[in-house]
């Protein structure tokens, strides 16, 4: 289904160039003065420098071939030069009725689906994840709906960090506490248990007394370095305790995932893509990609134009071990092989710029990455706290995800009214999904790029543009025609009428715009955007719901259309909240 602005656009155009002037001066926009139109054309102020005329002139020469179209209600010049211009209520309805009878309300799939890759997990095991998680967990969630939405093949990949230094660490800080168990006897031969020595809270603690001491203690350092490197090559005990250290981590993280309604079509990680590094690494070297320097293989990637200085992609060390740069590498390796992709998304920490800027220009030179393959780079902001430092405990550790989520459920629940007849279960099932809304709202409607503040009280608000009021809009439009039909006043074959006010014909205008929306969501990867229009989209319901009393109207047509308007407005602030990951309760 065409957008609205488009077939504005169509015909603003076609009637510049019967004018005589260049198609592309007719671009419409929404109106940056709602109180003087709904839309606006400014082209003829540049067609002016290019024809040596007044705007004016030119304006009033386009107003004349339009001034017959049905499409407008009225169309004006407005000094130097402006073309203001305001549709019909009879066409704005009847396109509201057609995106009421699309299933994707208006929004459109692409005509040319591609499959993409979106990379946005990045746990390590053996760590439970904290709130510095939860950035790329629900950015990168929502890119993926809108994707997918938009109907591309999307393809979620968490990408643990599960192969390298710190799986040693773990290992050689166990051997030091239990050097009993069979994983360290060199000459066992009998089956590894089945059960692992340590809980997930076991591991945890584990790993960091290992980490502090590794970096203190220079032995310690040592041991760890080499456990991982007999790790990598194979050692069987060592094989074996990485496979529980793995199974423990992913079945606590896909349980904290699946709490942020976050999902990963592929659990794979830096260890799956460890046997294509000596393929690709020889394949970089016979085709003289790479040279030495001080003993390690490096790949040149800076360009003449470049206006900041990009060091070379360090592909193997002097000591010939790999570094994050090479895994990265290789893992596009296996995407390319694996999946043929056409775009692979980065969500990511906005200061591994210049990493991931190396890797991509690396993979693009070397051919690693055809010339179809884009790469996206999605960088993130930070999380902070009211101090405007990363957010953490009162105690001032970094927070653990599971207690945030815990601690905006509390947060909610106090906000709940307790007298509207919730049983104990229901309660905690909607301050779960309010809490949730709550969090990734608060998240996902700022600018991706830009540090926020996370302020609890002010993200679980029933009012404001928070997660919490939108959803409590559409369960009051829920209500609103769950009792129309329990009063039998719901019927099948109603249609959206010409609006019979402001406000009313505010709220259409809106959700017209719900396509636009999406598709710019989608093409500038930038969930806020989708977050600001169900937070106006919101907003303009409310003020027709509180002008209008919908139930008691005694108009049947009129009724009749406006409980179709709410249905509009309750499918497509469903699917948008869905999209950014976030649920919707039956009752608030």
């Amino acid at each position: 289904m065409e957008k609205l602005i488009e077939t504005l656009n169509g015909i603003l155009s076609d009637a510049f160039e019967k004018c005589g002037y260049e198609r592309y001066f007719g671009g419409v926009t929404i109106s940056d003065r709602p109180d003087l139109c709904q839309y606006q054309c400014n082209g003829a102020l540049a067609a002016a420098k290019k024809y040596g005329k007044a705007p004016l002139k030119i304006a009033g020469e386009v107003i004349e071939i339009l001034k017959d179209n049905f499409w407008f209600e009225n169309i004006s010049a407005a000094r130097p030069g402006f073309i203001n211009l305001n549709i019909k209520d009879s066409v704005l309805a009847g396109y509201l009725n057609e995106m009421n009878m699309d299933e994707k309300c208006g929004c459109t799939k692409a005509d040319k689906p591609l499959t993409i890759i979106v990379d946005y997990g990045g746990a390590n095991v053996a760590k439970p994840l904290h709130v510095g998680h939860i950035r790329a967990a629900v950015i990168g969630e929502a890119i993926k709906r809108i994707s997918r939405f938009m109907g591309h093949n999307v393809i979620g990949d968490v990408h643990l960090g599960d192969w390298g230094l710190q799986i040693g660490m773990i290992i050689s800080e166990l051997k030091r506490r239990e050097p009993e168990l069979p994983y360290f006897i060199e000459d066992y031969s009998g089956e590894y248990p089945a059960e692992a020595p340590f809980t997930i809270n076991e591991l945890g603690e584990i790993y960091t007394a290992a980490s502090v001491l590794a970096k203190n203690n220079e032995e310690a350092m040592k041991d760890a370095r080499k456990a991982t490197s007999e790790l990598q090559a194979g050692k069987k005990g060592y094989a074996a305790l990485w496979k529980h250290i793995l199974n423990i981590s992913v079945t606590d993280l896909k349980k904290v995932y699946s709490s942020l309604n976050v999902e990963f079509d592929l659990w794979l990680g830096e260890s799956d893509c460890e046997k294509y590094v000596d393929e690709m690494v020889s394949y970089l070297k016979e085709n003289n990609y790479t040279y030495e320097s001080r003993g390690a293989l490096v790949v040149d990637v800076a360009e003449e134009d470049d206006t900041h200085d990009i060091p070379p992609v360090m592909i193997l060390k002097s000591d010939g071990s790999s570094l994050y740069s090479t895994t990265d590498l290789a893992t596009i390796w296996q995407r390319v092989e694996d999946y043929d992709p056409d775009m692979i998304i980065y969500v990511v920490d906005k200061r591994q710029d210049l990493h991931f800027e190396q890797v991509f220009r690396c993979a693009k030179k070397t051919g690693i990455a055809a010339d179809k393959l884009s790469f996206d780079f999605i960088g993130f902001g930070t999380m902070n706290g009211k101090d405007g430092k990363p957010f953490k405990t009162r105690e001032g550790g970094v927070m653990r995800l599971q207690d945030l989520i815990e601690t905006i459920d509390d947060s909610v629940l106090k906000k709940m009214d307790a007298n509207k007849g919730f049983s104990e279960e229901e309660m905690n099932d909607i301050a779960g999904k309010v809490g949730l809304s709550a969090l990734k709202y608060g998240d996902l409607s700022n600018q991706v790029t830009k540090d926020y503040i996370f302020d609890i009280e002010k993200f679980s608000s029933f009012e404001g543009n928070t997660g919490p009021y939108i959803l409590y809009t559409i369960v009051r439009i829920k209500s609103i025609l769950n009792k129309a039909c329990a009063e039998g006043k719901c019927s099948g074959t109603v249609s959206i009428h010409e609006p019979c006010s402001q406000c009313e014909r505010d709220l259409m205008l809106k959700l017209s715009r719900f396509n636009e929306a999406v598709e710019h969501s989608f093409s500038e990867k930038a969930p806020n955007k989708l977050c600001e229009y169900i937070y106006d989209l919101s907003n303009a319901f409310n003020k027709f719901y509180h002008s209008n009393r919908i139930i008691s109207e005694e108009n049947a047509e009129k009724k009749n259309s406006w409980l179709c308007l709410c249905d509009l407005t309750k499918n497509i602030l469903e699917i948008s909240v869905d999209l950014l990951g976030i649920q919707v309760p039956d009752r608030m």
